[in-house]
């Protein structure tokens, strides 16, 4: 995506820095790294931030939504949606799920986004007549397929966790065929409740293994419960990875294909509303702490108007409601195009490259600390936009606000 903030809002261009080789540990970081859903994006919707990859659930273009009966399809929806994201330039993933009413072998499973919607379906003809023909009549326009959204939560899904994996395998050998340079992401699974990922997940990392892992990418879906932080979710990142590992999983991507935070629920708790300086903060967070622990991508949910469910509004805006856009944009600006190379501490670093031009971010997860104003760098700028004068060399104290120093022109 190319449509950006207005420079008032995002502070100063990054010109200079002190010059050293990046480490060979660094991650290059490009713009698919920042991932965001856009729920109108079939009628136009344009967020005004930079994003370069899209994922198309709750826009309307489901299955069920797509093929709402046997032999008919209404394409148009997700025809418009795909022809604005690649005007765009941006990665798109595509959820295959989930079933229609008249595919379903239960039509009382699941309700959303129509009856039966939770249900395996009745015949595997039927998933692969529906995959076979969403691959073919899009191609290289969308460049990655997810099996389905949140399997290990009844709303979504009902079968057992190795017919999700039976259908992953026919999915991917479906679309390797058709479209092998298209990525095959595993269907995602929520962590916040507990019981729910420890009953879904590793049986269905145990199905994908069985069947030779056919996979290109794993998901998660990290939000942490309503009155939980980016720390939360660190946390999560980890339960993840622990599971990958004991499941002897083959080194792949993971990617956190819907995060935010404040959510309501489970049953009548409310959200919580994290707005101005928290909400620039803790969507920064979400990007550099995916940058440090090995996620490679994370989609915001969501660029739309605001909701009673979602902790953090990501809208058009003028401040306080721009907040966690700007506080977004910024960390893109900060982190793509840079080999970046980060360190875990009282004050987490995060060193980036760009042709040589060093920069640096800190912030702490927890709590506060001590950081030294690195070499060469002449200013600071908070994640929510605040840039300021500072001194080489000077301590300075970081706290959950992530916080770049560079020099300015």
């Amino acid at each position: 995506m190319r449509r950006t903030l207005t420079a008032a809002l995002v502070g100063l261009a990054v010109v200079a820095g002190s010059a050293t080789t990046s480490s060979a540990n660094a991650v290059v970081i490009d713009d698919t790294s920042f991932g965001m859903h856009v729920p109108n994006i079939s009628t136009g919707g344009d967020p005004n931030v930079n994003y370069g990859a899209i994922r198309l659930w709750d826009s309307g273009v489901s299955w069920g939504l797509v093929q709402q009966k046997s032999k008919r399809y209404w394409w148009n929806g997700l025809d418009a949606s795909i022809q604005k994201a690649n005007s765009e330039g941006a990665s798109i993933l595509y959820v295959l799920g989930s079933t229609p009413k008249w595919a379903a072998s239960n039509t009382k499973q699941g309700t959303y986004p129509n009856k039966g919607a939770a249900s395996m379906p009745s015949s595997s003809k039927l998933w692969k007549g529906w995959v076979r023909s969403v691959v073919k009549r899009y191609g290289a326009s969308i460049d990655a397929y997810q099996i389905w959204n949140e399997a290990n939560l009844k709303t979504f899904w009902e079968g057992t966790p190795d017919q999700m994996a039976d259908l992953t395998k026919q999915a991917y050998t479906i679309i390797r065929k058709y479209d092998p340079t298209a990525k095959v992401v595993a269907a995602s699974s929520t962590v916040r409740l507990t019981s729910a990922f420890n009953k879904f997940f590793p049986a269905y990392l145990k199905g994908l293994k069985k069947r030779g892992w056919p996979v290109d990418v794993y998901s998660a879906h990290l939000y942490p419960a309503g009155t939980g932080t980016p720390a939360t979710r660190v946390g999560y990142i980890g339960v993840v990875q622990a599971a990958l590992a004991k499941a002897g999983a083959p080194a792949k991507p993971l990617w956190d294909t819907e995060i935010n935070y404040g959510l309501a629920g489970p049953g009548a708790v409310p959200k919580v509303s994290i707005v101005g300086d928290d909400a620039a903060a803790w969507v920064s967070q979400t990007y550099l702490d995916d940058v440090r622990l090995g996620v490679q991508r994370a989609y915001w949910y969501y660029w739309f108007k605001p909701t009673t469910v979602l902790g953090i509004n990501m809208i058009d805006g003028s401040a306080p409601a721009s907040a966690p856009a700007i506080g977004y944009q910024n960390t893109y600006n900060w982190l793509v195009g840079g080999d970046v190379n980060c360190t875990t501490a009282a004050v987490n670093t995060c060193s980036i490259n760009k042709a040589g031009v060093i920069t640096t971010v800190a912030w702490a997860s927890t709590g506060s600390g001590s950081f030294t104003v690195p070499a060469g760098a002449t200013i600071q700028q908070t994640a929510a936009g605040v840039t300021t004068a500072v001194v080489a060399g000077t301590p300075v104290t970081i706290g959950s606000m992530p916080t770049w120093f560079g020099a300015a022109s």
